[in-house]
């Protein structure tokens, strides 16, 4: 046999009050959260590689082009886009290199890093991306070298960072040796000692440049020598 309803008025007034505060609580919660501005969430830790890699169920360049579209596709999040200023550079370095890792011979996370993400206008994120792309470069210098020349300009050119630059440039010179990374990718040092006013450094790299046989054209050896002349007239103008 069913048990017949209670009436409304059998109820007391206090349950009553009580249900309808949570009714207009719950529509209140709800219209506050229409209203609010999104919020941009953070970016998660990125997953370790050998994890990615067991993930990809056998795709690992597949699974790198993934996680590399999604680092792209991040800053745009529903209803609102984070700038790259607020993103977590050591997560995003780790992204990257985890994404390079599972596709080695790719250019994409260095191209990402060098071309974009170090050209925040953040000093801290800017050395944090130019960090990795160091680490990356001593790891294939014959494959990875226009992303360390790159950095090498964002030092000089955006950081101001001279000792910094030089530093990127001479691990170009002595690492990247093969025969098809560009004479003046090994130049760089050179031109930015002289920049430093080392002038008798910037000669010696230059003669040894010439004297190593990795540059053999013919143009680029005059180039070369012409820069040796230069050095010499502008280091006795100094001298006077």
């Amino acid at each position: 046999m069913a048990t017949p309803l209670r009436p409304w008025s059998s109820v007391p007034r206090p349950v009553c009050w009580l249900l309808a505060g949570t009714v207009l609580l719950q529509l209140g919660w709800r219209l506050a959260q229409q209203q609010s501005p999104p919020q941009a969430r953070a970016l998660a830790a990125a997953p370790p590689a050998n994890v990615a890699r067991l993930a990809s169920l056998g795709e690992p360049l597949a699974m790198s082009k993934g996680m590399l579209l999604y680092l792209q596709s991040f800053e745009d999040q529903p209803g609102v886009s984070l700038p790259w200023h607020k993103l977590d550079y050591a997560r995003l370095a780790d992204w990257l290199d985890t994404a390079q890792t599972l596709d080695p011979r790719s250019q994409y996370a260095l191209m990402a890093a060098s071309e974009v993400y170090a050209g925040v206008a953040d000093p801290a994120r800017a050395r944090r991306m130019l960090a990795f792309i160091a680490s990356s470069f001593a790891a294939d210098p014959t494959r990875r070298w226009p992303a360390m020349a790159q950095a090498v300009l964002v030092a000089k050119h955006q950081l101001h960072d001279l000792p910094l630059a030089l530093s990127y440039a001479r691990q170009l010179r002595l690492l990247a040796t093969a025969p098809q990374v560009p004479p003046w990718a090994r130049e760089m040092e050179a031109f930015i000692l002289e920049d430093m006013d080392q002038l008798d450094s910037a000669r010696l790299v230059i003669g040894g440049l010439i004297q190593s046989g990795q540059i053999t054209d013919p143009h680029e050896l005059a180039f070369l020598a012409r820069r040796l002349d230069k050095l010499a007239v502008k280091k006795a103008k100094l001298a006077q």
